[in-house]
């Protein structure tokens, strides 16, 4: 399918998803929110993608929300608004509008090129990771223009950076940068600029060559759920998990090219 305000790419069982609004910074719209969810979908079903890497075009990865391209303004409607019907299947806390990157089976890598405000940080805060330029700026935004936390951004940030950082990045609604936002734990690497898509590309394909697919879903999984459990239901969820593993073809061909000291040929069964 065509798409008017994003880019998608599969290459080397990579889907790459670009804001594609360089002259707006990549102003999130109500189009982008549409897009995104279905490109993301589609690289989720799609049995040559094993990893996403989420970016903008141009100078900037997103500025946050774009208010003169949203439909409405009524909050209410913005939180309800979803481009499928509710799935009962995946827990709820992650059907909402900007917060279902966690109940897609595959890793998103955000990649970001640039500035990342406002609703670009929601989204960037839902990914798996996040790989920034050196010269990132990330911000909050909203206490700045007299707006409040939205899309459950105040979770994310203080899964991501504790309570007291989440307090100190919300309620000032200041700029982060580079070193900074990677003690903070915003993002987990830092390139310089020139060297930032070969660095993400190079993470992203190490996972696509070399890791069980399976795994991966089956991590991530574990990951997200770690918000909602107990220890013991969490140790519980891991025996599962991993008594189911231990009878994969994945694991069995992990084994085999271990003891053959090869390159692992992973299906993802």
């Amino acid at each position: 399918m065509s798409y008017e305000q994003i880019l998608y790419e599969v290459k080397d069982r990579i889907a790459t998803i670009t804001l594609n609004r360089p002259e707006f910074l990549n102003a999130w719209t109500d189009t982008i929110a549409d897009e995104v969810w279905l490109a993301t979908h589609k690289a989720d079903a799609d049995p040559e993608v094993r990893v996403m890497v989420l970016t903008g075009a141009g100078r900037a990865f997103c500025s946050g929300g774009d208010v003169t391209g949203f439909k409405t303004t009524d909050p209410r409607q913005l939180i309800d608004k979803l481009p499928r019907t509710y799935d009962f299947s995946r827990r709820p806390d992650y059907q909402g509008r900007a917060t279902y990157f966690p109940a897609l089976k595959k890793p998103i890598i955000a990649m970001l090129n640039g500035p990342t405000a406002g609703l670009g940080l929601v989204h960037a805060l839902y990914c798996d990771m996040r790989i920034a330029a050196d010269d990132v700026v990330i911000t909050t935004a909203f206490s700045r223009i007299g707006l409040a936390s939205e899309y459950g951004m105040a979770w994310g940030l203080k899964n991501v950076t504790g309570f007291s950082a989440a307090m100190d990045l919300l309620l000032s609604g200041r700029k982060v940068r580079g070193e900074e936002a990677l003690r903070l734990g915003l993002v987990s690497q830092l390139h310089p600029k020139e060297k930032l898509l070969d660095a993400t590309y190079a993470y992203a394909r190490d996972l696509t060559d070399n890791v069980s697919p399976r795994s991966l879903q089956v991590l991530k999984r574990q990951m997200w759920e770690l918000p909602f459990q107990t220890l013991h239901e969490s140790l519980m969820s891991d025996c599962e998990a991993m008594m189911a593993s231990n009878v994969c073809e994945d694991f069995q061909e992990g084994k085999r090219a271990f003891m053959e000291k090869r390159k692992p040929n992973f299906t993802g069964n």
